[in-house]
């Protein structure tokens, strides 16, 4: 009897605990800013999380035109690396001979930037075509205004089929007209240019 008694009366702390004390409660309600609508405590359009990371990408892309330095002689975007013993971009095919690909340091005027952050540039080859140079992962970019100037480019340059897709895209990016990008119906063969780092010349 003793038992029972003492098990009743534990239960009753147990359970006046539980209803006198306040739990933190399992999904909490976030402060919500003027005009949003509350769904289980997170805005409603936008998903916890998102509106941060894409903020983050926005940032990114912002700083990655608004922190490039303008071009000058010497300065150098992506790494670092000496420009002796570059090449000609007219040598290319030399440098080349049969392979697809080649590791080189090459020197030539850029002729092109893309207009949209400065992600790709092109440099004009022996027989009048543009050689793409692109930059490795997107880790770095060049001023827009870079077209016109010596540059030297250290990478790996590549005998490729580009893509018609990918010609559009940078016929976009090149500030190109509609008809003009309607006029890429076909795939190209191109030697392409992936930099690791480009120094200004002059």
């Amino acid at each position: 009897m003793k038992f029972f008694v003492s098990f009743v009366i534990v239960l009753a702390v147990i359970l006046a605990y539980i209803r006198l004390v306040p739990s933190a409660p399992i999904n909490p309600v976030l402060p919500v800013s003027e005009g949003q609508q509350e769904v289980n405590g997170h805005n409603s359009e936008v998903p916890p999380g998102s509106e941060e990371k894409r903020t983050t990408e926005e940032e990114a892309e912002n700083n990655s035109s608004t922190m490039i330095a303008p071009p000058a002689p010497g300065q150098t975007y992506g790494a670092a690396f000496s420009p002796e013993g570059a090449l000609p971009v007219s040598a290319i095919n030399t440098a080349l001979g049969g392979r697809d690909s080649a590791q080189v340091k090459l020197v030539g005027k850029a002729s092109a930037v893309c207009q949209a952050k400065g992600c790709w540039m092109t440099l004009p080859t022996a027989d009048g075509k543009e050689m793409r140079v692109r930059f490795r992962d997107y880790a770095f970019f060049v001023p827009k205004d870079l077209s016109g100037h010596n540059v030297v480019v250290s990478g790996w340059a590549h005998r490729s089929t580009v893509p018609k897709e990918d010609l559009q895209h940078y016929a976009k990016d090149a500030g190109k007209s509609d008809q003009e990008v309607a006029a890429i119906t076909q795939d190209e063969q191109q030697l392409t240019f992936l930099a690791d780092g480009v120094i200004v010349r002059d």
